[in-house]
């Protein structure tokens, strides 16, 4: 975890803007991992969007903007929470963020088999915004899209 000192000043350097993002986010991903560890999957899943279903590839300009600072805000809220936030709580988060916002987006869920044991699957959980990858675009074209919420 990053230095108090650290954290703090990088928090001034922030627009205003920036920081309503980063608590904003910051407070979603910790309601998402809540939903993950007690909520049944499909409870959880109504909340996504429509099941099976895509957004375009094409987004305005403006809404591309506010997305990626979503992303940002996500990414960034994720390395400084006390509880685990990985993939799956952090797309989640980016998918309400972006949602409330009227802004469109598609949640994917994907396996592929595990290197380390061949018997196992790994899991992993993106956002798609027009082209961009808000959250959990490292590694996520190795994945097989099993999901999608949109």
């Amino acid at each position: 975890m990053p230095s108090l000192k650290n954290t703090y000043a990088k928090w001034r350097r922030r627009s205003r803007t920036e920081r309503i993002l980063l608590l904003e986010a910051f407070v979603l991903l910790g309601a998402a991992r809540l939903g993950v560890l007690i909520l049944p999957f499909r409870w959880l899943a109504k909340s996504l969007g429509h099941h099976m279903k895509e957004t375009a590839e094409s987004i305005q300009p403006a809404d591309l903007h506010i997305a990626r600072m979503i992303g940002w805000a996500v990414r960034s809220g994720a390395n400084y929470t006390p509880w685990e936030s990985v993939c799956l709580p952090q797309a989640v988060a980016a998918k309400w963020m972006i949602k409330r916002r009227g802004i469109s987006g598609t949640l994917y869920l994907g396996v592929m088999k595990d290197e380390t044991k061949p018997d196992k699957l790994a899991a992993h959980a993106w956002v798609r915004c027009g082209q961009f990858i808000l959250t959990g675009a490292k590694g996520h074209l190795q994945y097989t899209v099993v999901s999608t919420f949109s």
